[in-house]
């Protein structure tokens, strides 16, 4: 599906950009402990860019594929939730964003699960 493959991609992109922000935007700016937790932001939007852009792959020759899609759907949630509530902390130092990230990372490992049995049930 074209849409995950543009969604991966703008992702990958705004990982690359707000990695490239934080090494020299915010270095000496913010505590190394709120570095830590931008990089950890960074990292997993840029894996789960690349899994949206396996799925849109997939859904290519599945494209009728509900588990694919919802892989897909719940991998842009969690990135949402997990890196955007990771990246408010770092900027804000709000501690109770934190009770968002586990939202995002549940919505992390259920679209692989889904991915998981995609698979098994496609290819």
């Amino acid at each position: 599906m074209k849409t995950f493959i543009i969604i991966g991609a703008l992702n990958a992109f705004l990982a690359v950009a707000l990695g490239a922000f934080g090494a020299h935007g915010l270095e000496g700016k913010i505590s190394a402990k709120y570095l830590e937790i931008w990089k950890t932001a960074v990292t997993y939007q840029m894996f789960h860019s690349t899994g949206i852009l396996i799925i849109g792959a997939l859904m290519m020759k599945f494209p009728q594929s509900n588990l694919l899609s919802w892989s897909g759907w719940l991998m842009l949630a969690g990135i949402i939730l997990f890196s955007g509530s990771l990246y408010v902390l770092a900027l804000s130092k709000i501690s109770v964003l934190g009770a968002i990230t586990p939202i995002g990372g549940l919505a992390f490992l259920t679209a692989w699960v889904l991915l998981i049995i995609g698979a098994v049930k496609h290819l």
